[in-house]
């Protein structure tokens, strides 16, 4: 059944109901998943000035008492100690500009108190002989670190039933890593960012929100409703038959 039938010179528009109901319902749907993701970049975005602007303030002093996580995260810290290199641990896999090595993560003992600050010290290229297991070397005396506060349950996941070998750990499982240490660990992981003459490198990435992957996925949805507009349009349009001429119709008439 046609919803209606347009006739423009040699050609016909005529959809079906069927057809236009169908095409209808999955335009609808990829332009609303296109204004989610577009919502959701908007999001990020604001998210993105805020992370932004809290890099600009002045670190945050970590002492002895618990920190409250979500009111420093992505915040620049600072902190005094000494590092407790009988726990440090290398996380492995960690790639740095193509060549595999590992990030060094050591507890800091905070000066004046019981609780340790978990620090990401750097990433240290693997040796040739992955069963040799690298020992960085690490500052004895009393430290003043900056760095940034990240938190360790996102972006470290133990994944799978993957578990240490020593020193070497696939990911960081933070509850497993501070119950085996034994000690009251800070809520947040340091990537350091003071120079210190052990040789590992502090390059860390800008905190990145996500906007450009949402305004991707959006753009992507956009993309499919046009498309799913442009090709209703296409499949409904048919050149209308040709009519016989008068004079070959009487023709075919007469006997």
């Amino acid at each position: 059944m046609h919803l209606l039938k347009l006739r423009v010179g040699r050609w016909v528009f005529a959809p079906t109901l069927l057809p236009t109901l169908a095409a209808l319902f999955f335009f609808l749907l990829t332009l609303w998943l296109g204004n989610w993701q577009s919502g959701r970049a908007e999001e990020k975005r604001a998210m993105q000035v805020r992370v932004d602007a809290a890099m600009r303030e002045p670190p945050v002093h970590v002492g002895a008492e618990a920190l409250d996580r979500v009111s420093v995260l992505d915040r620049r810290i600072e902190v005094t100690g000494r590092f407790d290199d009988a726990h440090t641990i290398l996380l492995d896999n960690r790639v740095y500009q193509g060549r595999a090595g590992y990030h060094v993560l050591t507890p800091l003992r905070i000066e004046g108190g019981t609780r340790a600050l978990l620090v990401n010290r750097g990433w240290l290229p693997a040796g040739a002989d992955r069963s040799r297991v690298p020992h960085p070397p690490v500052a004895t005396d009393m430290v003043h670190l900056e760095g940034r506060a990240i938190d360790p349950h996102s972006r470290y996941l133990e994944l799978g039933n993957a578990s240490p070998q020593g020193r070497v750990w696939q990911n960081l499982d933070f509850e497993r890593y501070a119950a085996q240490v034994g000690l009251p660990l800070q809520p947040v992981l340091m990537l350091q960012t003071s120079p210190q003459p052990d040789g590992l490198m502090r390059d860390w990435p800008r905190p990145d929100t996500g906007v450009v992957t949402h305004v991707g996925y959006a753009f992507q949805w956009y993309s499919l409703a046009s498309t799913l507009a442009v090709l209703w349009l296409a499949l409904n349009i048919r050149r209308a038959p040709t009519e016989p001429a008068r004079g070959e119709e009487t023709k075919k008439k007469c006997p």
